[in-house]
């Protein structure tokens, strides 16, 4: 719409340029022929001729371009009013004035289109969901250690899984203020009583899953291998609730891990103990600002879960 208004813009322009010429070069003619009858001037039969040419070059011109322009109003549906014939001839020395053109009728003003309003409804909802969506598709971009909410936790207490023969139910400080409660496999590989009040490391951001008739809401992150099992052991001096991070992974860990997209099991494959036991993601360690690295006691190059 807007290059069609510019096109007719630059047609009533040259149109209007065209009319000029062409009524300048009337003038000419016409002093031209009051001249040739002048004997002290002589006959200018060539340059009359010549303007005579050029003045009906210029007619056809200015011709076209109003066909043009008529076309065009036409497309854009304004209305046309029939114009009386235009007078060709200039004011001659007889003085008698050229009749008043009748004036056009203002053209129809233009309405832009509206949408109606189921239209605009729609519009207005397909702009939010797009908002909405952007953001997630973003977050989906950043696949690494920082989606996951690592973080300092405390066995307050430990016991038998009511009906599971290798599970433990935990009860974790995690600085939230109130305990969460966590079954874990570990019965085969650590004896009960080197849990209690134990520091460990939590994935706290899983979705919680009942098992065996018990909800756990979070996971101990261990060093594992399929004959060995060890918890990795934070730095001394940490309290419940510190973030552990990666140097270089920095983002906001996820609400809660989607459990359709398989994040954390994209993520686990390059979490590993390096040849110091001490616990890394992609060669980078699991550490807790200003307090040091976590680390297996024993297990080195193993893997983590």
């Amino acid at each position: 719409m807007a290059a069609e208004k510019e096109r007719v813009a630059r047609l009533e322009t040259r149109a209007a340029e065209a009319e000029t010429a062409l009524q300048q070069l009337k003038h000419y003619v016409d002093l031209i022929r009051r001249k040739s009858a002048d004997p002290d001037v002589g006959p200018t039969s060539v340059a009359a001729q010549q303007l005579q040419r050029e003045n009906h070059r210029l007619r056809g011109e200015v011709e076209q371009l109003k066909q043009q322009l008529v076309a065009l109003e036409i497309r854009r549906g304004l209305v046309q009013v029939p114009l009386p014939s235009q007078i060709e001839a200039t004011p001659t020395s007889t003085g008698a004035p050229p009749p008043k053109p009748q004036e056009l009728a203002p053209p129809t003003e233009e309405k832009p289109d509206v949408p109606s309003g189921a239209q605009a409804v729609k519009k207005v909802e397909k702009g939010k969901k797009e908002k909405r969506e952007k953001p997630a598709a973003a977050r989906d971009v950043a696949m690494d250690v920082s989606r996951l909410d690592l973080r300092i936790g405390r066995f307050v207490s430990v016991k038998q899984h009511p009906d599971a023969d290798t599970l433990y139910v935990e009860e974790v400080d995690i600085g939230e203020g109130t305990l969460r409660t966590v079954c874990s496999g570990l019965v085969k590989h650590i004896p009960i009583d080197e849990l209690q009040d134990r520091m460990v490391l939590m994935l706290c951001n899983l979705k919680p899953a009942k098992m065996r008739g018990v909800m756990s809401e979070a996971m101990v992150m261990c060093a594992s291998s399929p004959d060995k099992v060890e918890i990795l052991d934070p730095p001394p001096g940490c309290t419940p609730g510190e973030r552990v991070t990666c140097p270089g992974f920095t983002g906001t860990p996820d609400k809660q891990l989607n459990p359709k997209k398989k994040i954390f099991e994209q993520i686990q494959p390059e979490l590993h103990t390096n040849e110091k036991g001490v616990a890394c993601y992609r060669g980078l360690p699991f550490e807790v600002e200003d307090k040091g690295v976590c680390r297996a006691a024993t297990m080195k190059n193993s893997g983590i879960k």
